[in-house]
């Protein structure tokens, strides 16, 4: 079994699953892939099905029957990753705007005692291309309000492109975890954060999409508002052992 698998969520995705595949899947050390793909009417599930027969010990495909949220495609991905003790386990986007090749720094990251590293935009040494300056700065001034509430101590506190170690994973009560936008991205890692979990911050360089169409709403933002006020307030608990 590899070490490392990276898990990618996908929804019409046709224009990009296969090239980020293909990029993935050059790199060194070797990481095997996970597309938790919701029910694409594009065909992206089938050229996913294409890649598993060139590589069918690296390329796992999980669909589900429709849209049923990003956190929950990632929780999906979290437990069939950890039921089949995978060490190192990714999140990234699909569209690119994770460059995949920053995925062997994160790895890094964590082999040198992180318990979760996470690709930053606003730590030092990281940045955005690409985006209007407007969405720059409610994405910046978004972290600030989530460091002034919870005490995270994380730039990038929005950040999907990020590795977690297993034990992580397995303590954080993945059940209890609630909300499916941007507000699931701080949730685990404020989780994480008052499980005692060691977060570092790799500086990477975030390009918007090229190609398809983005799946952020004003709804998304509005979940990450309020939640981080519930979050602030709601007691966390550890997973059972089992």
């Amino acid at each position: 079994m590899a070490e490392s698998i990276v898990i990618i969520p996908t929804y019409n995705e046709i224009e990009n699953v296969e090239r980020m595949l293909d990029t993935v899947l050059e790199l060194t050390p070797l990481f095997h892939v996970l597309i938790v793909d919701d029910g694409s009417p594009d065909g992206t599930a089938a050229a996913v099905k294409a890649k598993q027969s060139d590589y069918p010990e690296r390329v796992h495909l999980l669909e589900r029957s429709g849209k049923l949220g990003l956190g929950t495609a990632y929780i999906a991905g979290f437990r069939w990753s950890l039921e089949r003790d995978y060490e190192l386990i990714y999140e990234m986007d699909c569209d690119f705007s994770h460059n995949p090749f920053d995925l062997p720094r994160l790895r890094e990251a964590c082999i040198d005692g992180a318990d979760v590293a996470v690709g930053s935009r606003y730590t030092r040494g990281g940045k955005v291309n690409n985006w209007p300056f407007g969405r720059i700065l409610m994405s910046y001034f978004a972290s600030v309000y989530v460091n002034a509430v919870l005490w995270l101590g994380v730039s990038d506190s929005t950040a999907g492109f990020k590795c977690y170690r297993a034990e992580v994973l397995r303590t954080i009560n993945l059940d209890r975890i609630r909300f499916v936008g941007y507000a699931f991205q701080i949730e685990m890692k404020h989780n994480a954060r008052q499980l005692g979990f060691r977060i570092e911050e790799v500086p990477i360089t975030f390009v918007d999409r090229e190609l398809g169409t983005s799946k952020m709403s004003m709804n998304i933002f509005q979940e990450a508002f309020l939640g981080v006020l519930q979050m602030r307030f709601r007691p966390i608990r550890p997973a059972k052992k089992t």
